[in-house]
């Protein structure tokens, strides 16, 4: 009885495994393909009409207007269509969770209050079928980030079709992720305290826990570094520069005090996310060169008196005035709504921002912040063949239909989770 029951349980998970597993991840790219006949938008603003796009070896060799005499290689007709360079996104969770209610799917968070050295690429998951359905809609490449404390961990850059984290691995550790502590606190009903926005007393205190942290961090880079301390360890790429500061920071003063203070502590490169006021501090992100990764455009206003359309013209407003800008999709269920990236940068085209600026938005300018555009964010000569064909506007929710989607050459599936259903229940209803 005790072995039909093991080989029952055996049975039901092969089955669970079958049921769950992604689709199996593309083999590298065995022969020359090129594709011909689309409207090439390059990432840097450029558009090449009537293209010829040749690629092998996962790179790409061939790039310009259309002829008869560089064709070679499988052909991929896409005459009407348009390629673009792979979307990425930056500041996600993509793999760290599957289902926000059952909490042992969800790995996004460690326990600890400073915990640089606590790296979210090793809890990954790349079979995760959130991850899978961000494919169809563009997105090839992802920073995974991890969330929570006061300096959450060190991110990741993974590219979508993948056995594993290290398959999946792009760049590795590339930045530590700090979440500035807020200069005003609401109060917590629920725990029983006043209701309302108020000054929060403890922000001075937050901020020199940050700072002794770091000081401590920098003195370390200059001793022996014996005993070896994991924590300061993982902070040393900040001050030689080979990994960048990610600060979440909202406000205008926090987004002040934060630069202010990454610099006096001899940081190298800073990054601020969220940036909900950026636009009220564009003097000091010029002063400094700071990129922004801007939060998600299809958001309410967070303020009574803040103008109905901030979040949808806030990248526009600091394109404008030189600030080299990304997007991100921090905000309620963003793990599944990182597919929405594409529209994102199609509302700030809305507030009149040039369309090819605001495909930057997702590819080229990414790419830059996040260190990885020697290869990707751009369709150019030498780099990752990392891109796909769309029937139409990719920035256009009606229109973004993908035919094809490549990932260093690799041609990668297109089905997800909710394509089979799709097709499963369309069938039921068109009977």
């Amino acid at each position: 009885m005790k072995i039909i029951k093991n080989i029952v349980l055996s049975l039901l998970l092969v089955c669970t495994i079958q049921l769950t597993a992604q689709q199996t991840p593309a083999d590298a790219q065995s022969e020359t393909i090129t594709i011909v006949g689309a409207t090439s938008h390059i990432g840097n603003g450029e558009v090449i009409e009537n293209s010829v796009i040749t690629f092998e070896n996962g790179k790409i060799t061939t790039i310009e207007k259309a002829t008869t005499s560089n064709i070679n290689g499988k052909i991929i007709d896409a005459k009407g269509k348009h390629v673009y360079p792979g979307f990425i996104v930056p500041n996600s969770t993509l793999g760290l969770g599957e289902i926000d209610a059952v909490k042992a799917s969800v790995d996004q968070a460690e326990i600890g209050g400073i915990i640089p050295h606590v790296r979210s690429l090793i809890a990954y998951n790349a079979e995760s079928k959130v991850v899978e359905s961000m494919r169809p809609n563009g997105i090839l490449l992802a920073q995974v980030a991890p969330t929570g404390g006061r300096i959450s961990g060190t991110s990741s850059i993974v590219q979508l079709d993948a056995w594993n984290w290290e398959d999946a691995a792009v760049k590795i550790d590339d930045g530590i992720h700090l979440n500035w502590p807020s200069s005003f606190s609401r109060g917590r009903w629920w725990l029983g305290e006043d209701p309302g926005i108020k000054p929060n007393k403890n922000y001075g205190k937050q901020v020199d826990e940050i700072k002794q942290f770091l000081l401590g961090a920098k003195t370390y880079t200059l001793g022996s570094k014996s005993p070896k301390n994991l924590p300061y360890e993982a902070t040393l790429g900040l001050f030689d520069g080979s990994k960048k500061l990610y600060i979440n920071a909202d406000d205008a003063r926090e987004i002040t005090d934060g630069i202010t203070f990454a610099k006096e502590m001899g940081v190298k490169h800073v990054v601020l996310v969220g940036g909900y006021q950026a636009n009220k501090t564009i003097a000091i992100l010029k002063k400094h060169n700071i990129p922004v990764l801007i939060q998600r455009t299809q958001s309410l206003p967070d303020n009574n008196d803040d103008d109905y359309d901030l979040p949808y013209k806030l990248p526009k407003l600091l394109t404008d005035a030189g600030i080299l800008v990304g997007l991100e999709g921090t905000g309620r269920m963003e793990r599944m709504n990182n597919r929405n990236l594409p529209f994102y940068a199609g509302q700030v085209v809305g507030q009149g921002l040039d369309k090819e600026k605001a495909l930057q938005l997702i590819t080229s300018n990414t790419a830059k912040i996040l260190g990885i555009d020697a290869d990707y964010g751009t369709l150019e000569v030498g780099k990752s063949a990392t891109l796909f064909i769309s029937e139409g506007d990719a920035l256009d929710m009606r229109t973004n239909q993908l035919t094809h989607a490549f990932i260093d050459g690799r041609m990668v599936s297109l089905e997800t989770h909710q394509t089979e259903l799709w097709k499963r229940y369309s069938k039921k209803y068109s009977k």
